[in-house]
């Protein structure tokens, strides 16, 4: 329900609304630093705009135009306007707006009070509206440019990982999106997907961001892709603590490298670097800590056949023997050629380690107190720990252990 008198002194201030709108542009401007960015042009025209769209209201002549609020909300968005200091500008003007409403009506164009009361009630419903659809409009911006944004890292993040030739100019811009200096060191992380279109590391950019690491991510079908900035040389030992806390699949981490033009290449390194971990296992390796076990991944093809030639007669056992006997390799290897400590590993007494590890030199035919031999069996048991086991139907045969 609009009253005749309250039509009455919006109708008089539509007459004034240019006025009104550089007045309340003054006073938004003396307010706020932030709106130093959009043009007086621009603010008046929004005053103007949220004045008439107001008095109009009150008029009842027209229905509230909420699609005007929103498309100035996009545009304080476009301004890089914060969104604070921008309801900071509306509380500013909708003051102003019932100031000049308040004059009006006890000068030119009496109101009687109880009028102006439900006038005023009115105007918070309306303010409510128009500062919805205002702050919908600037939230709908950010995120369309948060995707862009993204979008435009991803694309260059993967650019970078194919190894494209890029100009300087181009490298910069690049290094400028990403948000990472120009040269490094930098360092490419490679980790196994669960499965394909999920994440292997999620917010793993945010975790490191907390620790002042920065970082840009790609995602493909099969792997999720890092090039992380090592500012300081505690940032690999931090990022390689955020990964072994994160990772559910094996995760490799390249070489330092200074250029993002190398990245291409530090790639190749980290995929090495990760199928050098056990396949079953969610182990973190880095290239530079792990020779022999990237020498191994290295060359996949090779060392599957020198896994063959070493270790068949191992894999030719029942599985659950086969497991015990390769298990306490690999501790005692781990242990520094301890029998002692692998015992202590394993849960098992040391005549143990040392009865299991006589049976694979027997079966083998290398020694493992000759260099050579040692050297054989453990290039062989890394080969076989990276190989993916394919899944098996057939039910576990309980069979006598390793241990006679």
């Amino acid at each position: 329900m609009v009253d005749k008198d309250i039509s009455t002194l919006a109708t008089a201030l539509l007459e004034r609304v240019d006025e009104l709108a550089k007045e309340m542009t003054a006073r938004i401007r003396s307010g706020s630093r932030d709106y130093d960015v959009v043009p007086t042009e621009d603010l008046e025209e929004a005053c103007r705009t949220h004045l008439t769209n107001a008095l109009h209201g009150l008029t009842a002549q027209v229905p509230v135009d909420t699609a005007a609020a929103a498309d100035i909300g996009r545009r304080r968005a476009l301004q890089n306007v914060p969104l604070p200091a921008v309801m900071r500008a509306y509380r500013v003007g909708v003051r102003y707006y019932w100031e000049a409403v308040a004059l009006e009506a006890g000068s030119t164009t009496p109101v009687a009070s109880d009028k102006l009361v439900a006038a005023a009630s009115a105007m918070w419903g309306l303010h409510d509206s128009i500062t919805e659809a205002m702050v919908s409009g600037y939230h709908d911006t950010v995120a369309q440019r948060l995707l862009a944004s993204e979008h435009e890292r991803s694309a260059l993040v993967e650019a970078l990982l194919d190894g494209r030739s890029m100009d300087a100019d181009v490298l910069w811009s690049a290094a400028e999106v990403l948000g990472v200096p120009r040269t490094g060191p930098f360092t490419v992380v490679a980790a196994e997907v669960p499965q394909i279109g999920r994440q292997a590391l999620p917010e793993v950019a945010a975790v490191l961001s907390r620790r002042g690491i920065l970082s840009a991510w790609r995602l493909r079908p099969d792997l999720q892709l890092g090039i992380v900035y090592l500012r300081t040389s505690r940032h690999l030992d931090d990022l390689t603590e955020v990964l072994r806390q994160h990772a559910e699949h094996r995760v490799g981490v390249s070489p330092p490298y200074d250029q993002l033009s190398h990245t291409g290449d530090a790639l190749h390194f980290a995929k090495v670097a990760m199928r050098s971990g056990d396949a079953e296992s969610n182990a973190v390796t880095v290239f530079d800590d792990s020779p022999v076990e990237v020498a191994t991944a290295g060359a996949p093809d090779v060392m599957a056949r020198v896994a063959t030639k070493v270790l068949g007669p191992v894999e030719a056992l029942p599985a659950d023997e086969r497991e015990l006997l390769l298990d306490t390799l690999d501790a005692w290897y781990g242990c520094g050629g301890s029998a002692d400590k692998a015992a202590k590993l394993l849960y098992v007494h040391p005549n143990t380690v040392r009865t299991r590890l006589r049976r694979i030199s027997e079966r083998t035919g290398r020694s493992l107190t000759d260099p050579r031999g040692i050297t054989e069996l453990v290039l062989a048991l890394r080969a076989v720990r990276q190989t993916p086991k394919a899944p098996s139907s057939k039910p576990a045969v309980t069979t006598k252990t390793a241990d006679g």
